[in-house]
């Protein structure tokens, strides 16, 4: 299939959120510069013309904007598109496998259009779920939930299990996972409208409001008076939620850390180290294990012919806080560290 030769389509732009600025605090649009051109629409052989319909909002971007290594071993380049997950729809195609109108993943960032070989793209069948949860249940975070409770946390019918960020886009999904396993699970969040959703909706046994504790020890006593003691515990936040659990673990807990979302803003580049817990791991024989998504990318379909099938017929709850607009996605990264959202961030363009 070939495409005319045309330098650029005068009547359509093309926009992209730089990212030009290492942030030391939080992130805002100060840090990025929006760049708007003529759209380039000479496609080469096996490649695709995208327009981002949905852009994804992680924390784990703020990772990356990091001065040290994290692990990556180089930060975010400056001055180049922000990095970022994308469901697209083809709209010019020059190969056979793809054709304008279908609807694609790939990690094309923060940017209104995309030439992308086909390789470097998974289409999407809008027949299984809606084609947002690409970015969410069935997607990174998704993946991220599942294998690393049940692999890294291993949870036993009976167990507690314990979740901080509980009414985010991972922690949502670990609450209803490990209730599928049969453990009994306590959800950490802010708020008590969060606490709520993640008990009535969600089916945590308990949850408790962390921003109704003023410090680690008295928001440990109540989970110890809730729980009686952590076999798994769940880690999106660490930071003060973190101190609160870990003096409670039992005998061979496992503590899986996903994210460290308290960290992110000034602690990046200066981190808080603990080992003033450590003693707990050791009286516990107890393991702690970091986990990153792309740990099981290779196994993604795994966890499609798991989950697909519970968000089809409606068994599994995934929520989707929607921004309408390319220019709020500097904000929309922003305000995953404020709390104002729940379940799986997203920005419709």
């Amino acid at each position: 299939m070939s495409l005319p030769n045309t330098p650029h389509s005068p009547d359509t732009v093309h926009q992209q959120w730089i990212y030009q600025q290492h942030p030391t605090g939080l992130v805002g649009a100060e840090h990025y510069t929006l760049r708007t051109q003529p759209l380039d629409t000479r496609l080469d052989r096996d490649e695709v013309l995208l327009a981002a319909r949905y852009i994804s909002v992680d924390p784990y971007m703020r990772i990356n904007q990091s001065a040290k290594p994290t692990y990556n071993p180089e930060p975010h380049p400056l001055n180049t598109v922000q990095s970022a997950g994308v469901v697209a729809q083809v709209i010019a195609s020059n190969t056979a496998s793809m054709h304008a109108g279908d609807w694609v993943f790939g990690m094309t960032g923060w940017q209104t259009h995309a030439r992308v070989h086909v390789s470097a793209l998974t289409k999407i069948d809008p027949a299984i779920a809606p084609v947002s949860t690409a970015l969410g249940v069935l997607g990174m975070p998704g993946r991220t939930a599942w294998f690393g409770l049940t692999e890294a946390g291993k949870p036993h019918a009976g167990e507690i299990v314990v979740v901080s960020g509980a009414a985010g886009a991972v922690g949502s999904l670990v609450v209803q996972f490990a209730k599928r396993h049969g453990a009994r699970v306590l959800g950490i969040a802010g708020g008590a409208a969060k606490c709520a959703w993640l008990t009535d909706t969600l089916g945590a046994d308990w949850a408790l409001d962390y921003k109704a504790f003023d410090n680690a020890d008295r928001l440990s006593a109540a989970i110890q008076e809730l729980t009686g003691g952590v076999d798994v515990y769940f880690d999106n936040v660490g930071g003060m939620a973190t101190d609160a659990v870990i003096p409670l673990i039992k005998r061979r807990a496992r503590i899986i850390i996903c994210g460290q979302i308290s960290q992110y803003n000034g602690g990046l580049d200066i981190p808080e180290m603990g080992p003033r817990l450590l003693h707990h791991m050791l009286y516990q024989r107890a393991r702690i294990q970091g986990i990153l998504a792309r740990d099981y990318l290779h196994r993604m379909d795994e966890m499609l012919s798991i989950v697909a099938p519970w968000v089809n017929t409606g068994e599994l709850v995934f929520e989707e806080t929607i921004i309408e607009g390319f220019e709020q996605l500097p904000d929309a990264l922003n305000s995953l560290f404020t709390g104002e959202h729940r379940g799986k961030l997203i920005v419709r363009i």
